[in-house]
């Protein structure tokens, strides 16, 4: 006999077949991350989610929010476009530095080295591979150490730096000693002498730029002091070296001295550095000392290691005649001269000068250097470097740091901040400082509750596109991460500088293009406002294309954004092989903030059909 149903029962059927599903995912998904992830052996994070894993990162989302989508109806049928990927060849591609485009940019001045994107009718509309053989890198501070060969699969720099520690291959890994060119005998002896003279012990010393990084190995070691580095170096000088840091999870960039200004706020790091960088310092009316000072914070502090320095003792080692390297020498001391910066300490090839807390004690540079004319010394994006220098802001007396004194980290994270304390960050108030801060706690708390892993060390390198006062960096500030803050060009209130007075770091960047990163360099991307931000700007797609390029296997996104726009980003993404969840805003269904949950599918070269574009 057959006994009629009430309505209840086909819900009821339904639960608990996604019950199923998601349990089924669940298992795959933990069993992929457990033979991926440390060549097939389960390394701790594995195991640890499979020990607490309720499913699945994404197993307690909702199906849908109250709002849904504007196809969740079934009324409008909407084609999702499917994204097949690329030719194999594009397996580490960075649109705006690659190579051949580069080579027919003039060399004079390193400028084919420097951003040069496609134009639309050339950018890619595929996604980019993985390499075959894959695997989720170690966890911090392993990764510090090892990075799986089948992630950055070159040799070359073993062979060009093995006498310098710099990376040795072994088996299935390559391990990085610690050494560089400078430091052969390991960056934390390197460390140690530099910490004689500028104080990283006490938080005064927190963020750094490292030029011409190497594999970055300088920023690596700095971690153990609480010192947070932005690296850059440029693509392939020597091959991957940039790739190699943020694999071991090292904050870096693919970057150059050349024409146009850094992409960082003035009065932004607390030390800058060199070692070996083949800067040219002394050439173009000191323009990179110039550029240095101007990113540099009032009484920070530049370290340069290497030629010049010493020449008299190393000039036959470094096969350079002797009057090159004097005259060299002689060009740097001048232009630091002229900067009113203070040498505090020379001693083998090792150089370092402090910049002078406030024009009190320069009065004769302003006679003596050209002043830059500009009022906002921040306006850097594509912008041609000068040779002109940028002025303290104004103090009252000798004792007084230029800009504001900020407190010793992790204490400045959450200090009000010296630019939005003296007034000078229009439409950001001390209340709103910390309002914004409170909420991006709350936030943060709310994410936690869906991705229960965001914090447990899976997620080293992080990415907020949209960084406004740094709050979302701030709440999940920990040892196991760091949050790479972007600063949008055309964001409405430039506030990067803020970022860094909070000791976090970050860059500007215009989403319509791509960033400066190799792909599968992030674990965790945040977008908060992004797309609406961008809507009259560029298309949706280009900008979810980039996403997923720098984007690791199995790496998670958090879109937070209105409904609308979700709608849109999230029948886009439908096509990418991504997995997602929309969620209600954490007040409840009726604010019409969505956020939209995501993790990219694990999948490598030759998984599917290839295509060039």
């Amino acid at each position: 006999m057959v006994t009629k149903g009430n309505p209840g029962d086909n819900r009821t059927r339904s639960s608990v077949s996604i019950f199923i599903v998601v349990g089924l995912c669940c298992f795959f998904y933990l069993l992929g991350a457990w033979q991926r992830s440390g060549f097939g052996k389960g390394d701790s994070i594995a195991l640890e989610i499979t020990k607490k894993a309720d499913c699945s990162i994404l197993s307690n989302l909702n199906i849908e929010t109250h709002h849904g989508d504007e196809n969740a109806s079934g009324d409008v049928k909407l084609e999702v476009k499917v994204f097949k990927p690329c030719d194999d060849r594009y397996i580490d591609y960075t649109p705006c530095q690659d190579q051949m485009r580069a080579m027919t940019f003039p060399r004079e001045n390193m400028n084919y080295r420097e951003r040069h994107c496609p134009p639309d009718e050339e950018k890619l509309h595929c996604l980019i591979p993985a390499p075959k053989g894959y695997v989720s890198p170690f966890p911090w501070p392993k990764s510090r150490d090892y990075v799986p060969f089948a992630n950055a699969p070159y040799k070359s720099l073993t062979v060009e730096k093995a006498v310098q520690n710099w990376i040795q291959y072994e088996g299935n890994v390559f391990r990085f000693p610690g050494g560089g060119t400078q430091f052969p005998h390991g960056a934390d002896a390197y460390i140690d002498q530099l910490a004689s003279v500028i104080p990283m012990d006490n938080g005064m010393v927190r963020t750094a730029l490292d030029t011409g990084c190497g594999v970055a190995s300088w920023g690596a070691y700095l971690f153990k002091r609480n010192v947070l580095a932005m690296s850059f170096a440029p693509r392939d000088s020597h091959e991957a070296q940039v790739q190699f840091a943020l694999e071991r999870g090292v904050p870096a960039v693919i970057g150059v001295l050349g024409t146009i200004k850094l992409p960082y706020p003035s009065r932004a790091f607390d030390m800058a550095h060199c070692s070996r960088c083949l800067i040219p310092w002394g050439v173009n009316d000191g323009k990179y000392m110039i550029e240095v000072d101007r990113v540099l914070r009032p009484g920070g502090y530049w370290v340069l290691s290497g030629p010049p320095i010493n020449w008299k003792n190393n000039y036959k080692a470094w096969q350079r005649p002797k009057e090159e390297l004097e005259e060299e020498q002689r060009k740097i001391e001048e232009t630091a001269k002229l900067l009113c910066w203070e040498k505090k300490y020379e001693k083998g090839e090792t150089a370092i000068w402090r910049k002078r807390v406030n024009k009190e004690y320069c009065r004769e540079r302003d006679s003596q250097v050209t002043m830059c004319a500009s009022t906002n010394a921040d306006d850097v994006w594509y912008k041609e470097m000068e040779a002109c220098v940028t002025p303290y802001p104004e103090s009252s007396s000798t004792d007084e740091v230029a800009g504001g004194e900020l407190k010793p980290f992790p204490d400045r994270l959450n200090a009000v901040p010296p630019r939005i304390a003296s007034g000078s960050m229009p439409g950001v108030s001390v209340e709103s400082f910390q309002e914004d801060s409170k909420s991006w706690r709350k936030h943060l708390n709310a994410y936690k509750t869906v991705n229960k892993i965001i914090d447990s060390g899976r997620y080293r390198n992080i990415m907020d596109m949209n960084a406004g006062l740094g709050s979302f960096a701030a709440a999940i500030d920990s040892p196991k991460l760091w949050v790479m803050n972007v600063m949008p060009t055309i964001a409405e209130k430039d506030t990067l500088g803020v970022v860094y007075e909070r000791g976090l770091i970050g860059i500007y960047h215009d989403w319509c293009e791509a960033f400066s990163t190799y792909p599968r360099t992030y674990d965790l991307i945040h977008a908060n406002g992004v797309f609406s931000l961008y809507k009259d700007k560029c298309s949706i797609e280009d900008i979810l294309l980039e996403m997923d390029r720098i984007l690791r296997p199995e790496g998670a996104v958090i879109i937070r954004d209105q409904a609308d726009v979700l709608a849109k980003v999230k029948r886009t993404v439908a096509g990418m092989r991504w997995n997602t969840k929309m969620v209600d805003h954490e007040d409840g269904p009726l604010v019409p903030e969505k956020t939209l949950f995501a993790v990219k599918q694990y999948w490598v070269a030759g998984d599917y059909n290839s295509t060039s574009s």
